[in-house]
């Protein structure tokens, strides 16, 4: 297979696929003013070809921050696009669809992945798909795109995740998580007080949540959104850990970009050495996959702000670049298989 990345700054679709021919999937990252109009012209410009898209930064070589960017998968694969509606309260209602789409594919474990764009409840559409993905061992890379649109085969959905399956007729396919944090400290905090639908944390072990993370980390109020970019919490879901960031303040409580329950353990990390992490995801995937087709990922948002704090971002990108074509979308929370991650890195790897 081949991967193709073409943007403009500006927003101009046709300039942004210039050179683009017989696509056979296709993923749209756009601006929140064009993306409705960007559908319906990537629609117009290749019909009938699979494609997913939503509201988002994207990259290559570059960071593009606006305008808009086409991925698209050529050559050496099949794919097919669909979409689940209700995420709020639903997505179950539509997996029917998902179940006919890996018949459709002849999905398999080795060959085969799920990319989606989420709009939101990002648990919630994880666990729809994992009731249908799990039975054929498919893995899963995504994440959560902005203003609550996504658009699949040419039309825009709202409260909805748009998802692809993508078979690789080359080879293998397989998934990555990259995790740029350690524990920091002994500590151990069972969270309460926390209401779920507005992922919220009242309490750390019996204390407002805000004031325990105040405290142990000496910032004030205001200091609080910028301190998670060095230290998120973290839950521990068996033998890895799950990253949970701050979102806001609400009075004494910590609201999060992550769902927490009641009696969930929670640890506290602190940013490692986020060079070396990078340097060692890319052995990994050198060895993993001596050659490779095309790597997608999904990079966190708050990475993205971590990686331009430290004037990182541009050598970012050119260490990645080392493994051939490298091309993927900043997220709002970040896809692995059946976990829905924050301030981390997700990516698949097609051989």
């Amino acid at each position: 297979m081949r991967q193709f990345f073409g943007t403009s700054q500006s927003g101009d679709l046709a300039a942004a696929v210039h050179g683009l021919s017989n696509p056979k999937f296709l993923m749209l990252l756009s601006n929140n003013i064009q993306f409705e109009a960007h559908v319906k012209a990537l629609e117009s410009l290749y019909p009938r070809v699979p494609s997913i898209g939503c509201i988002g930064m994207s990259y290559d070589t570059n960071i593009v921050e606006s305008g808009v960017s086409v991925i698209a998968f050529l050559d050496d694969i099949s794919a097919t696009a669909n979409v689940l509606e209700q995420v709020s309260t639903m997505p179950v209602k539509y997996i029917e669809r998902m179940e006919k789409d890996l018949v459709k594919i002849g999905a398999s474990a080795q060959d085969t992945v799920c990319i989606d764009f989420c709009s939101g409840n990002d648990a919630c559409v994880l666990t729809t798909f994992n009731s249908c993905l799990k039975h054929r061992s498919i893995q899963l890379v995504g994440g959560t795109g902005d203003g609550g649109k996504v658009s699949a085969n040419g039309k825009i959905y709202q409260d909805a995740v748009a998802y692809a399956l993508v078979r690789n007729h080359s080879g293998r396919v397989k998934t990555y998580k990259e995790n740029i944090y350690r524990p920091f400290g002994n500590y151990r905090f069972i969270a309460s007080n926390t209401d779920r639908a507005n992922y919220i944390i009242g309490s750390l072990n019996g204390t407002p949540a805000k004031q325990v993370y105040k405290s142990i980390l000496n910032v004030t109020d205001e200091g609080i959104l910028t301190q998670t970019f060095k230290n998120p919490f973290g839950k521990i879901d068996g033998n890895d850990t799950c990253i949970i960031s701050i979102k806001e303040v609400s009075g004494n409580a910590l609201a999060c970009f992550r769902q927490v329950n009641d009696s969930d353990v929670l640890i506290l990390l602190e940013l490692a050495d986020y060079k070396a992490t990078v340097r060692q995801t890319i052995e990994t995937i050198r060895r993993d996959f001596p050659k490779r087709s095309a790597v997608f990922s999904v990079n966190c948002l708050f990475r993205y702000k971590l990686f331009c704090e430290h004037n990182y971002m541009q050598e970012y990108l050119k260490d990645m670049a080392t493994l051939g074509s490298h091309a993927g979308l900043v997220g709002y929370g970040e896809h692995y298989n059946n976990r829905f991650v924050n301030q981390s890195m997700t990516c698949v790897v097609f051989e």
